[in-house]
């Protein structure tokens, strides 16, 4: 961790992607409260209540070319200032002063975010075939107020 890390966005949608900033969250056991998932057989509840993605792998990919901006590849949490590499399933992290999460899996993309991406290749983020370029689930072990701005801090795992 960097004495930078922050949330930069907070997502949300009423349903698919792309999701949409918001200025302040309360962030509860299923998530960032008002936010709602299109397939929830692939997406929410508990062990996925909320997906993390990091800014400088989203500027990385626009670097390359790719149409994706902070959100519209379906992370509820914007993070800056944290080596991507390290936040793996047993992560755990502070997000602002109340909300404790924990990482439970690398998220598998799929072609409803495609658009993402030059080619149409979602790919580009599965942590299977490019490792350290995938967003994160998270399950929320103490939930609570979330804004833009608010710090980050990696901890020992649980």
């Amino acid at each position: 961790m960097t004495a930078e890390a922050r949330v930069t966005h907070i997502n949300v949608s009423n349903g698919g992607v792309p999701k949409l900033p918001i200025l302040s969250a309360v962030i509860g056991t299923l998530g960032v409260e008002g936010d709602r998932q299109e397939s929830t057989e692939f997406h929410g509840g508990p062990e996925r209540a909320l997906c993390l993605f990091s800014l400088e792998i989203i500027e990385a990919l626009r670097a390359e070319g790719h149409p994706i901006e902070p959100g519209t590849a379906g992370e509820n949490i914007t993070i800056t200032g944290l080596d991507w590499d390290a936040v793996g399933p047993g992560t755990r992290m502070r997000l602002g002063e109340a909300v404790l999460i924990e990482i439970t899996r690398h998220t598998a993309p799929c072609t409803k975010i495609s658009a993402n991406f030059e080619d149409g290749d979602f790919n580009r983020i599965n942590q299977k075939t490019n490792p350290g370029w995938s967003r994160a689930y998270a399950r929320v072990l103490e939930g609570g107020p979330l804004l833009p701005g608010d710090a980050v801090e990696l901890l020992p795992p649980g």
